[in-house]
């Protein structure tokens, strides 16, 4: 058994790793806020700290790359995403959770089965679908809205995380709410939903950052700005703004804030969905 200093010496060891893994977490991230106050010349010469802060690097990239326009995709697209998302997983993750029917757990693992799928193999696979979907229905999906949201409006991790809460809901619940008349439906969108919010806040915030960031799949289906989301727009800011680094991490920052600030607004529920869910078999 370990003696009472040999657990502090332990402790400390434990928390200076960890404080030094923050900092190198961090150091990143804090360069690119200086970095995008700086004039070009201080980025240049590589320095910490800017002498004075440079608050028009933000209007130069807004202005210089339309980051208007992307901005404004970018939402409309992460709002359809995470909607699709909510619903979809949600219905899905029900049945799964509290319906009993031949196949239950096969069905199950076959979809978690999709998470050992790299994303880049299905890649192909659904631009030939989104494709033909572009050909045969009547709204356009190429350069489009449907291609950039709905292929993404489910996942297996939004349904096993919602699947395991859902699994810890007590069964009396169910028992009271079928006394009073309610079928599955009613069950879940009266009952189980509301329980839900934490799980349902964590869903919604990895949807919403994984389709503010995509990149790969948004420069497949589009070759027009009209729809091309905000990721696309840093990258090719970056690619010609060339040595305007401080103009580059003005144009990180404005990617960036929105992440942040939802993040800010939800870090409650999204700790208590992730240390709630999957615990239960």
């Amino acid at each position: 058994m370990a003696t009472p200093r040999a657990r502090t010496v332990r402790r400390g060891l434990t928390y200076a790793a960890l404080s030094v893994a923050g900092m190198a977490a961090c150091i990143p991230f804090v360069w690119m806020v200086f970095s995008s106050f700086m004039t070009r010349g201080e980025t240049l010469r590589r320095v910490f700290l800017p002498a004075d802060l440079q608050w028009s690097n933000y209007s130069s990239a807004w202005s210089e790359e339309d980051f208007g326009l992307y901005f404004e995709n970018s939402l409309i697209i992460a709002g359809l995403t995470v909607a699709g998302t909510l619903l979809f997983s949600l219905t899905a993750a029900y049945p799964l959770a509290r319906m009993r029917f031949l196949g239950r757990e096969t069905l199950f693992v076959l979809i978690l089965a999709t998470l050992m799928v790299p994303e880049t193999v299905t890649m192909v696979p659904n631009f030939l679908t989104v494709s033909w979907l572009h050909r045969v229905m009547p709204v356009a999906w190429i350069n489009n809205w449907p291609a950039l949201t709905i292929p993404f409006m489910t996942n297996a991790f939004s349904i096993f995380l919602l699947r395991q809460f859902m699994r810890g809901i007590p069964n009396e619940l169910w028992d009271s709410a079928r006394i009073d008349g309610a079928g599955h439906v009613r069950f879940l969108f009266q009952i189980v939903l509301p329980l839900c919010r934490a799980p349902l806040m964590t869903v919604g915030m990895f949807t919403f950052i994984g389709s503010w960031n995509a990149l790969g799949w948004p420069l497949l289906v589009t070759n027009t700005p009209a729809w091309r989301p905000i990721a696309v727009g840093l990258q090719k800011f970056v690619t010609e703004a060339g040595p305007e680094v401080h103009l580059q991490m003005a144009g990180a920052m404005i990617a960036t804030v929105p992440v942040l600030a939802l993040y800010g607004l939800v870090q409650k529920e999204f700790t208590e969905g992730i240390s709630m869910s999957g615990m239960k078999g």
